[in-house]
């Protein structure tokens, strides 16, 4: 992904909050001939040596869990992201669009037994938290037939890329300007750039 300097990411703690909160990113790999992605939810695991790990699962029906021997795969993650007007600033100017996203690279290890039990069981408790619901209370002839059309799997990470363009280069006149339209809009996309925007310059 091209980021210029002044949109490139480079604080730890911002890229694993983001990639938590947006995770339902696409999986990007080649079977030979084409690229394919599918759409999947994720857990990111962050090791005590700083390595990551996504932890993700998809229909064994889908054939692109076939493609991944040997191959890097590239997870992406959107963010929030709007249309910025050049009305906004305090000279004349072009449109532009804000943005958050990362691109996660990884190779793949297919999980299966108790590591793909782990997998899901996990995945279902961190979104059923003090609902009561669990794969362990369900019948086990039922949790067993229903993992047996899942394909798991780890992807360690090899490397990252974030951008946050968020008018980085605008000076504060434009920048307070751009925040108050945003604010205006009321849609949740362009609020959530302008609280990016906010916290990143008092």
């Amino acid at each position: 992904m091209h980021i210029p300097k002044l949109y490139r990411e480079e604080d730890r703690e911002k890229i694993l909050a983001f990639l938590r909160a947006n995770n339902f990113p696409a999986l990007v790999s080649h079977d030979g001939e084409k690229l394919i992605a599918t759409h999947l939810p994720v857990e990111v695991v962050e090791h005590a040596d700083g390595s990551l790990t996504m932890l993700a699962h998809m229909s064994r029906a889908n054939p692109q869990w076939k493609t991944f021997g040997g191959q890097e795969v590239l997870l992406i993650f959107q963010g929030a992201h709007t249309y910025i007007s050049p009305r906004w600033y305090n000279h004349v100017n072009v449109p532009t669009w804000n943005y958050i996203n990362v691109h996660v690279y990884g190779r793949v290890r297919m999980l299966e037994g108790d590591a793909l039990a782990s997998l899901l069981s996990g995945l279902v408790a961190m979104h059923e938290t003090g609902t009561g619901y669990s794969l362990e209370a369900l019948p086990a002839d039922f949790v067993e037939k229903e993992t047996r059309g899942v394909a798991g799997f780890a992807l360690d990470v090899t490397r990252l890329e974030a951008a946050s363009k968020l008018s980085q280069n605008r000076d504060d006149e434009s920048y307070a300007s751009i925040i108050s339209h945003l604010q205006e809009r009321g849609d949740s996309a362009s609020a959530e750039i302008a609280k990016e925007m906010k916290a990143r310059r008092k």
